[in-house]
């Protein structure tokens, strides 16, 4: 329910009262209602419909309830505060903001396991027979809508738009996955021993050591394996630079991580 509303207040405080758009289903609703003069929310509700009967039969029913309820939430939202004015009329701080906000409802929505527009239900049904990945044909759809923003609000406002489709992109991201996301970290190195002790001494996290071979001398290494959050990791490379500035270090992304040790120690 929040999500929704905030992309509600995200779409009528910001993006529709200076004729900006933002992608998927969302964004050829606000067209619609501009060029037909009808309730952004009739839009966003009836064009909705087709797709969560889709994602009913082919994902299941608590994702296609969980959507209609936000996209109902989100559609009476917008009705509610349609005629409230806009906080700004400056292009820039308009698609800045809206995305912002419009950016943190959905990613609350996607992590209660809903979703409120339908060419991301397509994109996921899609992504089974098909080599590109959801986020990719989700852009690649919204290429072709906030094209046609150009012909209808001119393309200085596309461009703006596109601004706001971005920024609304990279907070999805850290709305799921947060500023607390984790990092596996790899690191091959003489002094493993020492950099392990480095990294439970002054970080408070657990280390594994692996036994490896090198592939090229056949030489015995140690390996470290170790977990640590996105805002470790400016520290951790510290740790490493200092104490072997030859050594290999590779990091990843991790988007779950659950049993071990991961709860940090106290550090005294």
């Amino acid at each position: 329910m929040v999500g929704a509303l905030l992309v509600a207040v995200g779409l009528e405080i910001f993006l529709v009262p200076n004729k900006i758009i933002d992608g998927g289903v969302t964004g050829i609703s606000i067209m619609l209602s501009h060029l037909t003069g009808m309730k952004l929310g009739l839009f966003l509700f009836v064009l909705n419909l087709p797709f969560l009967m889709i994602g009913y039969k082919q994902i299941g029913k608590t994702f296609a309830f969980a959507t209609l309820f936000g996209v109902a939430v989100m559609s009476v939202g917008t009705a509610w505060l349609h005629d409230v004015p806009g906080l700004t009329h400056d292009l820039l701080l308009s698609a800045v903001f809206g995305g912002i906000t419009i950016g943190i409802g959905v990613g609350l929505v996607i992590r209660a396991g809903g979703s409120l527009d339908g060419t991301e239900i397509v994109a996921i049904l899609m992504n089974k027979k098909s080599p590109f990945s959801v986020g990719e044909m989700v852009m690649f759809f919204n290429i072709f809508i906030l094209g046609s923003a150009g012909f209808i609000f001119g393309w200085n406002r596309a461009m703006y738009s596109l601004i706001a489709y971005y920024i609304a992109f990279k907070m999805i991201d850290l709305t799921m996955v947060g500023l607390e996301q984790s990092r596996s970290v790899w690191i091959i190195s003489d002094e493993a021993q020492q950099i392990g002790d480095a990294i439970s001494s002054r970080l408070g996290r657990s280390v594994t050591y692996l036994a490896g071979e090198g592939g090229y001398s056949g030489d015995e290494k140690k390996v470290i394996f170790c977990v640590i959050t996105r805002l470790e990791e400016t520290k951790l490379k510290e740790i490493v630079e200092e104490l072997d500035p030859s050594s290999f270090l590779a990091m990843g992304t991790i988007h779950d991580v659950s049993g071990g040790q991961f709860k940090k120690k106290n550090i005294h």
